[in-house]
C-alpha cells in the first residue's frame, strides 16, 4: 500500500494561502482520479482541488475554515502500491511508531543544573514568547473568542479593535470567526453603529489628525462633524488600487481615439441574435463582435501583443484577451480567454457569456484570471461615452469602448453626400510609450474601426 499527499497547489505568483471552505470527500471514502475531494477560496476566486490517484481518504491535516499555505498537505489517500509517498513530517517502519508513542508519552527532559543563566537567556526567552504569541489563536474575553493570526492580521490592518472584532457572528467551528467573517463584517461595516469610547474634549480627533493616525488611537467607522463619513477601503479595493497606481509608475500611458460607425454590425446582430439564441442558448451580445475585431488587429500589429521585460521586449505568441468585469460588489476582475485566435465567433460569444456568469458569482479558477496578453472593457454598458483605462500590468495596451449611439453623419454616396442616422461607438486605446509609438497605437484601433464599419451584412452565423 502506498500513500498520496494532497497538497494545496499553486495558484498564481501572488496567491501565497487559501481558505478551505468544504470537504466535500470524508475519511473512508474511495475516491478516484480527478474527483473533487475540497473546495478552496481566495480573495479572488473560488476553486476545486481534485484527486490525482485513485484511492481511499485515510487522514484530513485541516479542517473547514482554516487557512492553508500553497504547498500544504490538505490530505492523506491510501492508494495500491508498493512505495509510499513519504511525508516530510514521519518516517517508516518502526521509527514513525518510535516516533508517535513519544509524541503519546514523552520521555520526561533531562534535568539540567545551571548555576546562573547565560547572557543571552532572557533576550532568547522573549523572543521566543514574542513567537508565540504570534501563532497562537488569541483569546477575548471569557467566552470562546479565538482568532486565527489570518484574522488578526486582518483586524490589524483594517482597523478592527477587539470590541469590534468580538461583534462579529463566527460561522467558524465553536462559533469561531473566519476569514470570510470578517471579510462580510467589512463589507457591511458602514451598516453597523458602534458606540464610540468616551472622550473628553482633547481627545476628539481633527480633520488634520485624520490624515496622519496615531497607531494607538483606534479610526471610527464614522464621523459626526457635518455629516461626513469615512469608508475603510476592503482588502480587494486595496489591492486593485495598488495596482493600478503601480501600472502608472511602470508604463508611459497614451491614449488614442476614434470613432466607428457600426450601423452594419448593429443591423447584422438584430437579425441574427434570434437565431443565435434558439440554435446555440446562449444571448449574441456585442463583446464577441468586437474581441473578433480586436484579434484580427492583434494580428496585424503584434507588438501590442506583448510585455515589457526591463531593456527587452517578450512578443507573446499566443492571444489571450482578457475581459475587465464588474462584480455584484463593486469590484473588478479580469477572467481571460486563452487562445482567443483559435475560436470562432460562437466559441467567443460561449467563452465571454461563461467566464462573465461566473465572474460576477466568483466562481472562476485561479488560472482563469492569468496569462492575459491584452484587455478589452467595454465602459458602454454603464453609459459611457469612452474613457482613459488603465493598462493592466505587465501587459502593453488596453481597448475601452464606450456606449452605441444614434448620431446624424454625413454619408458619401455616387448620387451625392446626404445626412443620415448612423450608430456609432467611440473606441478608446491606452498603449504604453516606452514600445508604442503613436502611429502604431492610432492604426491599431483604425484597423479595428474599419472591420466593424466594413462588416458582412450576409456573413452566417
Amino acid at each position: 500500500m502506498a500513500k498520496h499527499l494532497l497538497k494545496l497547489p499553486k495558484m498564481g505568483e501572488s496567491v501565497v494561502e487559501a481558505t478551505l471552505t468544504k470537504w466535500l470527500k470524508e475519511v473512508g471514502d474511495t475516491v478516484e482520479v480527478d474527483d473533487i475531494i475540497v473546495e478552496i477560496s481566495t480573495d479572488k476566486v473560488d476553486s476545486d482541488v481534485p484527486s490525482e490517484v485513485s484511492g481511499v481518504l485515510v487522514e484530513k491535516k485541516f479542517q473547514e475554515n482554516d487557512v492553508v499555505q500553497v504547498g500544504q498537505v490538505m490530505a492523506v489517500i491510501q492508494t495500491e502500491g508498493e512505495a509510499p509517498e513519504m511525508d516530510t513530517e514521519t518516517q517508516g517502519g518502526e521509527e514513525m511508531i518510535t516516533q508517535r508513542e513519544e509524541m503519546i508519552n514523552p520521555p520526561p527532559p533531562p534535568s539540567i543544573e545551571l548555576s546562573e543563566p547565560t547572557p543571552d537567556f532572557e533576550k532568547v526567552s522573549q523572543t521566543v514568547t514574542e513567537a508565540i504569541e504570534m501563532v497562537t489563536p488569541t483569546s477575548v474575553g471569557s467566552g470562546n473568542a479565538f482568532y486565527s493570526p489570518l484574522v488578526k492580521s486582518i483586524a490589524k490592518a483594517e482597523g478592527i479593535s477587539e470590541q469590534e472584532l468580538a461583534t462579529i457572528k463566527g460561522s467558524g467551528k465553536d462559533s469561531r470567526v473566519t476569514k470570510k467573517d470578517i471579510l462580510s463584517h467589512l463589507k457591511n461595516r458602514n451598516d453597523l453603529t458602534i458606540a464610540p469610547p468616551e472622550t473628553t474634549p482633547k481627545e476628539i480627533l481633527s480633520d488634520a489628525d485624520l490624515s496622519a493616525p496615531d497607531p494607538k488611537v483606534e479610526k471610527p467607522a464614522s464621523t459626526a462633524g457635518g455629516g461626513d463619513q469615512i469608508i475603510e477601503m476592503g482588502r480587494m479595493a486595496k489591492l486593485t488600487a495598488d495596482h493600478m497606481i503601480k501600472s502608472k509608475q511602470t508604463s508611459a500611458h497614451v491614449q488614442s481615439f476614434i470613432e466607428a460607425d457600426v450601423t452594419r454590425l448593429w443591423d447584422w446582430r438584430e437579425k441574427v441574435k434570434n437565431e443565435f439564441m434558439l440554435r446555440e442558448g446562449e444571448k449574441l451580445t456585442f463583446t464577441p463582435l468586437i474581441i473578433t475585431a480586436l484579434i484580427k488587429a492583434l494580428k496585424e500589429f503584434p507588438l501590442l501583443n506583448s510585455s515589457v521585460e526591463g531593456d527587452r521586449i517578450r512578443q507573446k505568441k499566443a492571444i489571450n484577451i482578457g475581459m475587465a468585469t464588474a462584480m455584484a460588489d463593486g469590484n473588478l476582475i479580469v477572467p481571460v480567454i486563452k487562445n482567443a485566435d483559435h475560436l470562432n465567433l460562437v466559441g467567443l460569444a460561449k467563452a465571454v457569456n461563461d467566464l462573465a456568469q461566473r465572474a460576477r458569482s466568483q466562481q472562476l479558477k485561479p488560472e482563469e484570471v492569468q496569462e492575459g496578453t491584452f484587455t478589452f472593457t467595454n465602459i458602454g454598458n454603464f453609459g459611457s461615452l469612452t474613457g482613459t483605462p488603465i493598462i493592466n500590468q505587465p501587459q502593453v495596451g488596453i481597448i475601452a469602448v464606450g456606449v452605441i449611439r444614434k448620431m446624424p453623419a454625413v454619408i458619401e454616396t455616387a448620387q451625392g453626400d446626404s445626412i443620415a442616422i448612423r450608430k456609432k461607438m467611440i473606441i478608446s486605446h491606452s498603449f504604453d510609450h516606452r514600445i508604442i509609438n503613436g502611429a502604431m497605437g492610432g492604426q491599431f484601433i483604425k484597423s479595428m474601426a474599419d472591420y466593424l464599419e466594413n462588416w458582412d451584412i450576409n456573413r452566417p452565423i
